[in-house]
C-alpha cells in the first residue's frame, strides 16, 4: 500500500515537473489587442571604419542597402572632429575653413545605400570654435585617430545663435541645394541635391554641452526656423536624450516653452541596457534584461507625459543596444554576447511596440575595439552582419507598421524566460519569439501555426543568416538567447 501511494505521488511530482518545464505558448488570433505603428531600423555613426577602402566600408554599406530600412539614422560624431565637422576652424577676414572632402565620401555612401527610402540626417557635432572656453581646443590632424574632448565647452560664443544656425544652413545647402555661399561671399559648389525628409537637432545634449532642456529648446526652435527657410518640407526631430529626465520632456514637449510656428514631429531618446561593472558574463542575462525591463517602465512614464502635452509628436527610440562590463571590453568580446544582445532587441522590440513607439531603433551598425565594439552589428573581424543585425533583419521583413497584435501567453513560463508576442498581417499569422536565458529551453506551440516556416538565430549559426525549415512538430528547441520567427500562410 505504502509502495503505491510513492509510486501515485513520484508520479503526479514527475508531471508536474515536466509541464513545468515545458512552457505551452497560447495565441488567439481572434482577439486583436492592438494595431502596430512601429517601424525596426538602425542608425549609423560615422568613424574611420566607413571611409572607403576601410575593412568594414563595402559589407557594412551592403548590408545597410539589403536591409531596405525606413528611419535610419546617420550621425557623424565629435571622436572624429575631420569626419563629422566641416568647417573646424572659424573663419577670419581673409579665409574660411569649410572642407567636406573627409566627410563626403562616406556620407554620400550612406545616401546612395538609403535611397528610396526616409532617413534621419544628424550632423550632431557643432564647431568647436563656437563655444567659449579658457583656451583653443585641439584636433588631431589624423582624421582616424580618436578623441574625446573635442565636444567641451557650455556656452555659445554667440548668444543670438547666427553663427551657430547659419553653419547648419550652409552644410545641408551642401547636400540638398548644389552648394553655398560662405561668410566671405565665396559660393563652395556641390552639385548634390539630396532630399533630406528628416534632421535631427543635436545629440545627447545632456550630456554633450551639458544643456539645460531650455537652452536645448532655444536652439532647437532657432534651427527649425533657419532650416525651414531652406527646407520648407523637412520634418525634424528633437533632444535624442541620452537618458530618461522628467524635466526634459515636461520642458520640450510643452508648446508654451516654443515660438509660434514651431512644429514638434518627433523627439527621440536612448537606452543601452549595460552590464554591470566587473560582471563576468554569467550574470548578463540577468543584469541586462533587467535594465531593459526597466526602461520599458520609464517608457510608459515618458509616453504618458507626451500623450498629455503634445499628442500628435511621434517618439523615435533611435539608440537601443546593449553593453559588455569595463573588464570585458578590455578583451576579446565572447560569442554569446552578439546573441544575448539580439535576444535583448528583440524584447525591445515587442515592448515597444506594445508602447506605441513609432520608431525602434538598434544601435549601431558599426563598432570596432576603442569606439564602441560591444554594439557593432557588423562583425569587425570577418566584416560580415551579426547576430545584433540579423535579429534586425528578421524582424524588419516579417512584422511590418499596421500589422494587428494579437492576445499572447505562455503557461508555465517559470521566471518570464521566454517572451514572445503573435501578429497578424493580412491573411498571415506570426510569432515572435526569444528566450531570455543561457540555455535550452522546450516549448509548446499553437497546432494551428504546424507546417508554418521557421526562422531560428541562435548561437550556433554564428554570423550566419537564421536557419530555415518547416514546423512539423508541436514543440520547438530555443537555443541560449535564441530568437525565432514562425510565419503561416506564405
Amino acid at each position: 500500500m505504502m509502495k503505491k501511494l510513492i509510486s501515485m505521488v513520484l508520479g503526479v511530482l514527475c508531471f508536474s515537473i515536466s509541464k513545468a518545464q515545458t512552457p505551452q505558448l497560447k495565441v488567439n488570433w481572434n482577439e486583436v489587442v492592438m494595431v502596430s505603428r512601429s517601424t525596426p531600423t538602425l542608425q549609423v555613426v560615422g568613424n574611420p571604419m566607413l571611409r572607403r577602402k576601410a575593412s568594414m566600408h563595402d559589407g557594412s554599406f551592403e548590408a545597410l542597402s539589403n536591409l531596405n530600412a525606413d528611419y535610419v539614422r546617420y550621425v557623424p560624431w565629435f571622436p572624429y572632429p575631420k569626419l563629422a565637422v566641416a568647417e573646424l576652424d572659424a573663419p577670419t577676414a581673409t579665409k574660411t575653413s569649410w572642407d567636406f572632402s573627409l566627410i563626403d565620401p562616406m556620407t554620400i555612401d550612406f545616401l546612395e545605400a538609403t535611397k528610396g527610402h526616409s532617413v534621419i540626417m544628424n550632423f550632431s557635432t557643432i564647431p568647436q570654435w563656437m563655444f567659449k572656453t579658457e583656451k583653443p581646443v585641439a584636433y588631431p590632424e589624423d582624421p582616424n585617430q580618436v578623441v574625446w574632448n573635442y565636444g567641451g565647452g557650455t556656452e555659445l560664443r554667440d548668444t543670438t545663435l547666427k553663427e551657430l544656425t547659419d553653419y547648419y544652413v550652409r552644410l545641408i545647402s551642401w547636400y540638398t541645394k548644389g552648394g553655398f555661399t560662405d561668410e566671405l561671399g565665396k559660393y563652395h559648389k556641390s552639385g548634390y541635391h539630396y532630399e533630406i525628409p528628416y534632421w535631427e537637432v543635436l545629440n545627447e545634449p545632456d550630456l554633450e554641452h551639458s544643456m539645460s532642456p531650455q537652452t536645448y529648446t532655444k536652439i532647437y526652435d532657432a534651427m527649425v526656423t533657419a532650416i525651414k527657410a531652406v527646407l520648407p518640407n523637412v520634418k525634424f526631430v528633437g533632444m535624442a536624450l541620452a537618458y530618461e529626465r522628467p524635466e526634459w520632456f515636461e520642458y520640450f514637449l510643452n508648446p508654451a516653452n516654443h515660438k509660434p510656428g514651431i512644429r514638434l514631429d518627433m523627439i527621440s531618446y536612448h537606452c543601452y541596457a549595460n552590464a554591470n561593472s566587473n560582471q563576468k558574463f554569467d550574470a548578463y542575462e540577468y543584469s541586462v534584461f533587467d535594465k531593459a525591463e526597466h526602461f520599458i517602465n520609464t517608457v510608459t512614464y515618458i509616453e504618458n507625459i507626451r500623450k498629455r502635452l503634445s499628442p500628435d509628436t511621434k517618439t523615435d527610440i533611435n539608440e537601443l543596444g546593449t553593453f559588455v562590463s569595463g573588464e570585458m571590453r578590455n578583451q576579446p568580446i565572447i560569442p554569446a554576447y552578439w546573441n544575448l544582445s539580439a535576444s535583448v532587441y528583440a524584447y525591445f522590440f515587442i515592448e515597444l511596440t506594445k508602447a506605441g513607439i513609432d520608431v525602434i531603433g538598434e544601435s549601431q551598425l558599426v563598432g570596432f575595439p576603442s569606439q564602441y565594439p560591444d554594439v557593432s552589428m557588423i562583425n569587425y573581424e570577418n566584416n560580415k552582419p551579426n547576430a545584433r543585425f540579423r535579429v534586425l533583419k528578421l524582424i524588419k521583413d516579417n512584422i511590418k507598421p499596421g500589422s494587428k497584435l494579437v492576445r499572447t501567453s505562455i503557461e508555465g513560463n517559470n521566471g518570464d524566460d521566454i517572451v514572445a508576442q503573435g501578429f497578424t498581417d493580412g491573411g498571415d499569422k506570426k510569432i515572435l519569439i526569444l528566450n531570455k536565458r543561457n540555455k535550452t529551453i522546450r516549448i509548446k506551440v499553437p497546432q494551428d501555426v504546424k507546417g508554418a516556416k521557421l526562422s531560428m538565430l541562435d548561437s550556433a549559426l554564428g554570423d550566419n543568416e537564421p536557419t530555415q525549415s518547416t514546423l512539423n512538430n508541436d514543440f520547438i528547441e530555443l537555443k541560449p538567447f535564441a530568437v525565432a520567427m514562425i510565419v503561416t500562410g506564405k
